[in-house]
């Protein structure tokens, strides 16, 4: 082939991420390519003209046997061919290819793990994957937006300066692993108070056996909730937020706002409880020295307020500065443990009299079993040990600043819980062993001959019976610092205690701000969003601390350790009881979005450990427990009132669905039985706005009741924008959602509305819950449109009926269709109204109207969806008729007031005629009216009738407060009703005998709707039955509130569609709201049980 010969090079400008540019060999040399060109995404290459042949970049052609250098471009592919049929390829370095990136060539994306964060990722930038419409669009679309393709790899200079803004961003922020993020806090919190000054107290009241109980006890409760924590935790990325972020992204924000707002508080509260502890054990020292600066109780609050203000100052200075404070009280705290574990070895003579005498046997067997004293119980004892073993959540609380928190809480929080129980354990039995339970001090009682002595001190040379009778202040029973005592250096033990104390004093300072900030962000409530905002390089929620800071203040103030303590346990137990019933919900819920990479937990575990702690929270503190359960209960109400706008994909929502779909399953194996029918109906509504009045009576006789599916049948020339019809959809069910209508939008695409129908009627639905009533609007001014319009009206009635279906259709005088009047119930929200819409009104329209086309004002926008129109603030007075018709399209959703539903049973449809009445009276809006029942009969047995109707409203337990016999329907009507029929039949009629044959059959093909001379002849009588129907209608029920009425059948085939409708037009004109109604004849009431 002569001619150029193309070569393949990249496109020119920067901005474009997949480019195809027309080159020539010459390309290199001469003009740039025209703006126009450099700024398109996309362009057509032809490949019949050499010189046009479009290139790519690296189109993915490996290369030939056959290469050329090219000395111009050292990159470059040269591509052409030759009269063989061979393609060459010229590259001058001719591994590349090999060496290239898997994806290199493609505007679609490999797998990454940037396209799977969320917006507000803090470990990496949230990138977008190509969409399916840029993928798959024809390429005259412009899909892409500024950035790069798949195809575009960046430059290594780029990889470096991005490089070097994460390693700046990594290095900006604190991170802690789990040695120095969980599990120093985890024991740091778990080894309190309790540790030093009550453990010793516990021994002596129940024993070693009982004591090594309730640890036993407390840590299974602790370890099944570490359990739990460590699958949630492993379970997706954790952001900070510690147990309400956790319970919140598992239950929902239902559970996760209340338990949040309460965890929060009780860590604020604990703040003060460790405090008061702290400054008790302060202002004991300096009472003993006769130090105290007033009296003991404003000494503790002294204390305390220089305390927490000094926890404070170390908590905003950074957690940096926080977590090296930790560690200084872990040595301490260490320091301590050791020191009384030496003391325990070393016996000394003075410490005898005070009830220590190192490890003994004897000891320990009196010290095996329980002595309790002063009305305490094994329970009580637990109640006040359980607080030692809370604290497990420390590391989970300050989640969002650990490196890695789905391997870091596991590891932490588990060994934690391991190291602590092992040393509760050791200790009691320690202390078992060489303490005695009562000791006088006194090196004067000895054992005497003449006193009969059998206690274990006893054998050690002492007499300690007089402590029977009470006063003594030595021994387990009596000295809470005894630990002091056999300490080898007890400063060291004073030291340990106001390590434990502050330490978790120090945790909670810390973790209260960092659950109440994530609380915030998410907005659950609204109000606190200002504590939300962090500051500095480690988002510090300053402001939280502060309001910490103020709520510990004033349960500092307090003064009082036993007025503070008893609620925060049962809050936090609490917390620990729906982590493990997350766990459960979630694995119950066997959602596929429920896969923990920590794989040790069992849900009928993690239910046992939420039933563990909700009993433990009632053995602690009973009323506590009640007060924590009724505000936990207010806050969910709370939540679930307000309905916050998030979307977790919570475990509530998987269970949900779980349950729906066994619920349908387990229905597709009952066969239907009469007395479980119910009205489940498809309401060809058009937009949900369009047409309120038809939704609200729909929805007044289904709601909680039966399925309502609100249909749209869309006739579309062209094919629809797929996305702008998902969006629509989504829009469509928020406003049923908003307007608390509870039914389902969905809508087909069709070439007519009887095709629509036929889908919708066969395809919608789920098993049992498929709909079983076909609902209309009544088609006003039928006889001024096309004919063949109602020719399709009529056949999707007929349709109906062939698919076994009911049939109602409503007519209101004025009309239905609301959507051409502007000012409407919008579907579109605020925020996804089109640019530049603030100012003006929106409504829904469904065809064209000839008012709106009068009004200047009103423009059709181009750019949004069909489903708006919008308007220009100058908005056109509305018609007189345009007002009538709003005030009736609200006419159901008010309360109906005293009148009656007037019910003409005029044919056995199996009773889905007076089914659907007795449903509306049951509602608060119908409440007030009563059912008159109007069935034909004989003008000679109405007495009779009247009876039998009676009888069987009472089987059918249908209460009503009137039954009327007409004998008189099939009396000739008047002659100008007859007269009005016979002009609206008049333009609609074949009038076959006025043409030849022939002429007349090849009419009714054309327009079958049309209706013959035989035809009129032939329904002579059921023409007159409709004119005479209505005058009754007119006589007995023009007051009542709604007419409920059976609809006269058409013999498919040999009634016209003209015909039918203008029965249904004679029957219906100039009453009250009308409902026709036809059952499809199988009972839908019975009277046997």
């Amino acid at each position: 082939m002569s001619g150029p010969k193309p070569s393949l090079r990249s496109g020119g400008s920067p901005q474009s991420r997949f480019q195809v540019d027309v080159v020539t060999e010459a390309a290199s040399s001469g003009p740039p390519a025209a703006p126009e060109e450099s700024r398109s995404r996309f362009r057509s290459v032809g490949f019949l003209d050499s010189v046009a042949l479009g290139s790519a970049m690296d189109i993915g052609l490996p290369p030939d046997v056959s290469h050329e250098p090219d000395a111009a471009r050292s990159d470059s592919v040269s591509l052409h061919s030759t009269g063989t049929g061979h393609t060459h390829i010229s590259d001058s370095h001719s591994n590349t290819y090999y060496m290239r990136t898997f994806g290199h060539n493609t505007v679609d994306a490999v797998p990454n793990i940037d396209f799977y964060r969320q917006t507000a990722a803090t470990l990496g930038e949230k990138l977008s994957r190509p969409s399916l419409s840029e993928l798959h669009d024809e390429l005259d679309k412009d899909p892409f937006e500024d950035g790069l393709a798949n195809g575009e790899e960046p430059s290594a200079a780029e990889e470096a300066a991005a490089a070097l803004r994460a390693k700046e961003a990594k290095g900006g922020t604190v991170k802690f692993g789990w040695v120095k993020g969980v599990l120093i806090r985890c024991m740091l919190n778990i080894w309190g108070v309790m540790l030093f000054i009550r453990m010793s107290w516990i021994v002596g009241q129940a024993g070693i056996g009982l004591t090594i109980a309730i640890i036993l006890m407390a840590t299974v409760v602790t370890t099944i909730t570490g359990l739990s924590t460590s699958a949630i935790a492993t379970n997706g990325f954790v952001r900070g937020g510690g147990a309400y972020y956790l319970i919140s992204r598992s239950l929902g924000p239902e559970f996760g706002g209340s338990i949040g707002l309460i965890f929060a508080f009780a860590n604020a509260v604990a703040v003060a409880m460790y405090v008061v502890g702290f400054a008790e054990t302060v202002v004991e020292m300096l009472s003993d020295v006769d130090a105290l600066m007033t009296d003991e109780l404003n000494d503790i609050r002294i204390v305390g307020t220089l305390t927490v203000i000094l926890l404070l100052g170390i908590s905003v200075a950074g957690m940096e500065w926080e977590a090296k404070a930790q560690i200084v009280l872990l040595v301490i705290l260490l320091a301590a443990i050791a020191n009384y574990f030496i003391g325990s070895f070393i016996t000394m003579e003075s410490k005898e009299p005070k009830g220590f005498f190192g490890y003994n046997s004897a000891i320990f067997l009196e010290n095996l079993g329980p002595d309790f004293r002063e009305e305490e119980t094994f329970f009580s004892m637990f109640a006040i040990f359980f607080p030692a073993a809370t604290g497990i959540l420390a590391g989970a609380n300050i989640s969002g600043d650990l490196t890695d928190p789905a391997s870091a809480i596991p590891k932490g929080t588990l060994l934690a819980i391991l190291i602590t129980g092992v040393t509760y354990v050791v200790i009691t039995i320690s202390a078992g062993a060489c303490i005695v339970r009562d000791a006088t001090g006194d090196h004067n009682d000895t054992v005497s001959d003449t006193v009969n002595c059998t206690d274990a001190a006893c054998t050690l040379g002492y007499d300690f019976s007089i402590c029977k009778e009470g006063g003594c202040q030595y021994g387990l029973m009596n000295d809470f610092q005894v630990m002091g005592l056999v300490s080898g250096f007890s400063p060291l033990i004073s030291a340990g205690i106001f390590s434990a104390t502050l330490s978790s004093a120090l945790a909670s300072l810390v973790s209260a701000p960092k659950v109440f900030q994530a609380l915030c962000k998410d907005n659950i409530y609204p109000g606190l969003g200002m504590f939300a905002k962090g500051y500095g390089k480690n988002n510090e929620p300053l402001r939280g601390y502060v309001l910490t800071f103020g709520i510990g203040l004033a349960f500092i103030l307090i003064a009082q350790l036993n007025v503070i303590a008893p609620i925060i346990s049962n809050f936090f137990l609490a917390s620990y009881a729906l982590i493990n019933f997350s766990v459960f919900h979630a694995s119950l819920a066997n959602s596929p979005g429920w896969r923990p990479s920590f794989k040790y937990y069992n849900k009928w575990v993690s239910l046992a450990g939420a039933v563990l702690c909700c009993v433990v929270m009632f053995v602690i503190n009973w009323w506590a427990a009640l007060v924590t359960l009724l505000i936990v209960l207010a806050l969910y109400i709370y939540v679930s009132y307000k309905k916050p706008d998030v979307n977790w994909g919570s475990s509530t929502q998987a269970l949900i669905y779980n349950q729906a779909l066994t619920h349908c399953m387990n229905l597709t194996g009952v066969e239907d039985h009469v007395k479980n029918f119910r009205p489940q109906c498809l309401v060809l509504a058009g937009y949900p706005n369009a047409r309120p009045a038809l939704l609200q009576l729909v929805h007044s006789f289904t709601k909680n009741v039966g399925l309502m599916v609100c249909a749209h049948v869309r006739t579309v020339t062209r094919r629809p924008n797929l996305k702008e019809v998902s969006q629509e959809h989504a829009r469509c069910q928020r406003w049923l959602n908003k307007k608390r209508l509870k039914a389902f939008y969905t809508h087909v695409f069709s070439d007519n509305l009887r095709h629509g129908a036929q889908f919708l009627m066969q395809a919608v639905g789920l098993g049992r819950l498929k709909p079983n009533t076909l609902v209309m609007g009544f088609k006003n001014n039928w006889s001024d449109g096309d004919m063949r319009d109602v020719d399709v009206y009529i056949n999707t009635i007929h349709d109906a009926f062939d698919l076994q279906f009911g049939v109602a259709i409503l007519r209101l005088q004025d009309g239905l269709d609301v959507s051409h009047i502007q000012g409407q119930d919008e579907i579109l929200t605020s925020q996804e109204k089109p640019p530049g819409a603030g100012k003006e009104a929106a409504s829904v329209t469904l065809t064209k109207d000839s008012d709106a086309e009068s009004c200047p004002s009103k423009t059709a926008s181009s750019q949004s969806s069909p489903l708006i129109v919008r308007a220009t603030e100058t908005k056109c007075p509305l018609s007189l008729a345009d007002q009538r018709l709003l005030e009736t399209s609200q006419q159901f959703k008010r309360k109906q007031g005293k009148g009656t539903i007037d019910v003409w049973w005029l044919f056995d449809d199996g009773g889905l005629t007076l089914l659907i009445p007795f449903l509306l009276t049951n509602r608060s809006k119908w409440g007030d009216c009563r059912i008159r029942v109007f069935i034909g009969g004989k003008i000679n047995r109405i007495d009779h009738d009247r009876r039998a109707m009676a009888t069987l409203l009472s089987r059918f337990r249908i209460d009503y407060s009137d039954i009327h016999v007409l004998g008189d329907i099939n009396t000739k009507p008047k002659k100008h009703n007859k007269l009005s029929f016979k002009e609206l039949i008049e333009p609609f009629r074949l009038k076959e005998d006025d043409m030849e044959q022939e002429a007349a059959e090849r009419l009714k093909a054309q327009e079958p709707w049309r209706i013959t001379d035989n035809e009129l002849e032939l329904y002579r009588a059921k023409n007159n039955r409709q004119i005479r129907l209505n005058e009754l209608l007119k006589e007995h029920s023009s007051a009542a509130k709604l007419i409920v009425m059976s609809m006269p059948l058409a013999r498919k085939g040999t009634v016209s569609s003209g015909l039918y409708m203008s029965w249904l037009e004679t029957l219906s004109k100039e009453l009250p709201p009308l409902l026709l109604v036809r059952g499809n004849h199988q009972s839908v009431l019975t009277f046997y049980s």
